[in-house]
């Protein structure tokens, strides 16, 4: 941690973020299929939500694993708080790793390029949701994820850039670490809006 933090620390405004809020809290979550279901509630709602309709979807199958969500009904994942839409995202990801088009326990042997491909087949998954993944249930150490909301918000309000590719113009500079700087900035986001 200590060669990223003095690499990111050339940057001042990052630098300022963790003299005043301290270092970030660096998310795991485990890999696998129930993960990128959790990811896929989080689009577009607030991660409380996103966290409430997950834990009922757990407790109403007992496992989220994919056949058990195939077999489920719409209407009970309509009751666990599921939209329309997700459930169709839901079956189609649960669809994929059941007839084997889609392996988690083989991406640890890929690139993060055939990753993103394997993934980017689900539907309803795009860049963000597969950053998402990459980040907090793989590690991997240089993603930005630009379509956050709260990255693009942070990044607007301390660096008055405003395009997404003026972002990732900014983001060059923090290479090899820019998973670190994403944390730095939604550790920021978090902080000033008193949600940490």
């Amino acid at each position: 941690m200590e060669e990223p933090i003095s690499h990111l620390s050339k940057d001042k405004i990052l630098k300022s973020i963790l003299e005043t809020h301290g270092h970030p809290i660096i998310q795991k979550r485990d890999e696998g299929f129930a993960a990128m279901c959790h990811i896929i509630l989080e689009q577009q709602v607030s991660i409380a939500s996103a966290k409430a309709c997950y834990d009922k979807l757990k407790n109403h199958l007992g496992e989220i694993a994919p056949e058990y969500l195939l077999n489920a009904d719409d209407s009970e994942l309509r009751n666990c708080g599921i939209s329309r839409q997700k459930t169709l995202y839901l079956k189609d990801l649960a669809g994929k790793v059941i007839s084997k088009e889609l392996d988690f326990a083989s991406f640890s042997n890929k690139l993060e390029m055939q990753i993103r491909e394997e993934l980017l087949k689900i539907k309803g998954v795009g860049n963000w949701s597969i950053e998402v993944y990459l980040m907090f249930c793989l590690q991997s150490p240089d993603i930005i994820p630009l379509g956050d909301i709260a990255i693009k918000n942070t990044i607007k309000e301390l660096y008055d850039i405003h395009t997404t590719e003026e972002m990732a113009i900014l983001a060059e500079n923090w290479r090899p670490h820019r998973t670190l700087a994403s944390y730095i900035l939604w550790h920021h986001y978090l902080k000033k809006r008193n949600k940490i």
